[in-house]
């Protein structure tokens, strides 16, 4: 199948918003605690996790990278997106460049789902955030007067050698689960599955250009140091220590893994992170005093106030687009 010059497009805006907006959440701690290496040696290492992941995907799931996330999505290849369909992702690029962190899963997959789908994923992704804010809690209720309070300590020593390998090693499994669900926020618009003589309607050769220019987003983000989403990390306790980025990782991780095991609704994975994050927050600054609850209270709220924002403005550009292109259909 062919494909189209504004499903192309939707294409390279998608690809570009999800790498750059949700480097916040699968890399971020990766760049921060690591900025003693060159960004190109991160840069191959998420690269070739990338490369893995997708060519497994497109292999298993005859020639579907997104592992059956859009099984429910029958408007393309059925129908070839329009102008109007770009328009979202185009946004989610102005907003990632604002330092924002929304739902690149509501940004862009709401204007292909119905008022049904929208429904699921939103419950989904505030189920997410709530058993996210209760593990992060948990978790550091036991682990910030113990490990938390021991990485603080020592944050200028030299760390053992094997925290190293366990974060790339936490890193490699977030990033392989985490693309296993947004792969579906940047395939959207291209074929999917097999055609009518059973070959895969995303050719080999579409497949690698794709995969080819979301790498070489990748390599800019690396460069660029993770962009301006990352100013909302770094407003974090002591994210920046390789200890902490590891446990961070490994959790958030899980709980991805856990939420795409439940079903195939496509969900916000941003929701899951900042929940994870509010919830780790709010016990350090209980139990340690690092900051008091107020100011953490404020911090949260912003992050889910600009989340919500996201939603907001997807709910909007879904109902109101297709509007707006029939008015000037006429």
């Amino acid at each position: 199948m062919d494909i189209g010059f504004w499903a192309a497009i939707g294409f390279a805006f998608a690809a570009y918003a999800v790498v750059g907006n949700d480097a916040l959440q699968t890399l971020g701690t990766f760049i921060n605690s690591n900025r003693r290496l060159p960004w190109w040696a991160l840069f191959l290492f998420a690269s070739t996790v990338l490369v893995i992941v997708f060519a497994y995907g497109y292999i298993t799931n005859g020639g579907d990278p997104s592992y059956g996330r859009l099984n429910n999505v029958e408007k393309y290849p059925i129908l070839q997106p329009t102008w109007y369909y770009a328009i979202p992702p185009l946004v989610l690029v102005i907003i990632t460049r604002l330092g924002i962190p929304v739902s690149t899963s509501f940004m862009i997959l709401s204007i292909f789902a119905t008022l049904d789908g929208m429904y699921s994923m939103l419950i989904k992704s505030l189920m997410g955030y709530a058993v996210a804010f209760v593990t992060g809690g948990v978790i550091y209720v036991a682990l910030a007067p113990t490990l938390e309070r021991w990485f603080l300590k020592t944050a200028e020593q030299q760390h053992a050698p094997v925290w190293v390998l366990l974060q790339w090693i936490s890193t490699g499994y977030l990033w392989s689960v985490w693309l296993m669900q947004d792969f579906a926020n940047i395939f959207i618009f291209l074929p999917r599955g097999v055609d009518a003589s059973g070959a895969p309607a995303l050719n080999p050769y579409e497949a690698s250009i794709a995969i080819g220019g979301i790498i070489v987003l990748l390599a800019y983000t690396f460069w660029n140091g993770g962009g301006p989403v990352q100013k909302v990390l770094k407003s974090k306790t002591n994210v920046t220590d390789i200890r902490s980025a590891t446990i961070i990782d490994f959790t958030y991780a899980s709980l991805l893994f856990y939420f795409k095991e439940v079903n195939n609704i496509p969900m916000s994975t941003t929701w899951v992170f900042l929940g994870l994050i509010a919830g780790r927050e709010f016990a350090i600054a209980t139990l340690d005093k690092i900051r008091s609850p107020g100011d953490t209270a404020k911090i949260v709220l912003t992050d889910i106030g600009k989340a919500t924002v996201g939603i907001i403005i997807s709910v909007v550009l879904a109902l109101g687009l297709p509007f707006v292109a029939q008015s000037l259909a006429g």
